[in-house]
């Protein structure tokens, strides 16, 4: 049962938003569409995972998507937490395409495609980090000692994975979505015994949603985009020109004609 649904994130409507409202020569430009590209490309990789929990049963575990908790000095975010009587499960998804290599000599991430290699923070490091903060978390504001797992989930089926050395760490961490099924019944035969009551499945989902906190970033100042740079005003959803006019009710546009009542709602969004 999902308690929290995924929604867009947060960074993608606001880098929309301001590629809608700042010149198409903008210096920044080019920049922030790529921030955007790479969101959106993380954000399908999430995307993907809803079809296998899909296939969980219901009644026996609680699926929570994008959680932002304070922990008392900083906060922690988690893409996907499933919670069951047994168990939690956190899982990091990551839509990378070529090979990728889980360096644990020296703790790296590494991404080969086109002959090219790219480093990625340690996604392995991030989740251990994440099930430590929530085990925390959890014991502090719930008096709830829950054994918690953690995944890293590939989401395309084409990625390569490799690790340098012969540990059975990664291989087990680090998995495509496509055997989530199979990882989950390996951890529920792991934890045989409920840790959580019936009262308890409800409590802590539903504190875990009143906590979240969204994440918010001044995205103007993160990419140095004065106020005076923004074009304002109502853009026409057919021509994409600045702005239209107010006309008895409605709003038009001088230069094709459009009329739409809402067309200003965009503009609200913006503000998210």
């Amino acid at each position: 049962m999902i308690i929290k649904n995924r929604l867009i994130p947060i960074r993608i409507r606001q880098n929309e938003a301001l590629i809608r409202r700042i010149p198409a020569a903008h210096p920044q430009r080019s920049t922030i569409e790529g921030d955007l590209a790479k969101r959106r490309v993380s954000y399908r990789g999430e995307q993907s995972l809803d079809y296998y929990l899909s296939h969980l049963p219901d009644k026996e575990f609680t699926i929570l998507h994008d959680l932002r908790l304070f922990n008392g000095s900083t906060y922690f975010q988690i893409d996907t937490l499933i919670l069951s009587p047994y168990f939690a499960l956190i899982i990091e998804v990551k839509n990378i395409l070529g090979t990728l290599l889980f360096d644990e000599t020296f703790n790296q991430f590494i991404r080969t495609r086109n002959e090219k290699e790219e480093g990625f923070p340690n996604p392995l490091i991030q989740a251990k980090r994440q099930k430590t903060q929530l085990k925390t978390w959890l014991i502090q504001n719930l008096a709830a000692d829950i054994p918690i797992e953690y995944l890293i989930g590939i989401s395309s089926p084409s990625t390569i994975l490799k690790t340098s050395t012969d540990s059975s760490h990664v291989p087990f961490r680090v998995i495509h979505i496509e055997h989530l099924i199979e990882k989950i019944k390996f951890f529920k035969q792991s934890y045989p015994i409920e840790v959580i009551t019936s009262r308890q499945i409800k409590k802590i989902p539903r504190a875990l949603v009143i906590n979240h906190v969204p994440g918010f970033l001044n995205v103007l100042d993160h990419y140095n985009i004065s106020s005076q740079e923004i074009i304002s005003g109502v853009q026409c959803p057919s021509c994409l020109i600045f702005p239209m006019r107010r006309i008895h009710g409605d709003w038009l546009c001088p230069q094709c004609g459009c009329k739409n009542k809402k067309a200003h709602l965009p503009a609200l969004f913006s503000s998210d």
